[in-house]
């Protein structure tokens, strides 16, 4: 299951931290409300991927559309893709991978400092 206010929160500050921060900036996010709202890893596991994903999703066609295309064709050209909408869904993966990473160590992080 899906936690909808901790996706909604890794999606918004991730992507405006990643406005201003390097591209890891989402897995803060990720683990601050990993830490405050997720109870089990499954919804952990979910939230952060997508949550991380959509983030960096949207700041690349952000970029997408603000230079028309140009770079992500170019880019997408030079690693052998052809299609810039599969350079894309590559950043989709990516920032999911480490929206994943971010919210699975804060739920692990939560889960160790509980009291037994």
């Amino acid at each position: 299951m899906i936690h909808i206010r901790a996706l909604l929160g890794i999606t918004l500050f991730g992507w405006l931290l990643n406005l201003f921060l390097p591209w890891w900036a989402v897995l803060i996010p990720a683990l601050a409300f990993s830490i405050w709202f997720i109870e089990s890893a499954r919804t952990a596991l979910l939230t952060g991927f997508l949550g991380g994903a959509i983030a960096w999703f949207a700041q690349a066609l952000f970029t997408h559309f603000l230079n028309d295309g140009i770079l992500t064709t170019r880019i997408a050209e030079l690693f052998g893709l052809g299609n810039p909408w599969l350079l894309l869904f590559l950043f989709f993966v990516m920032g999911g991978l480490i929206g994943l990473a971010g919210s699975i160590t804060g739920y692990q992080l939560k889960r160790s400092l509980k009291p037994a």
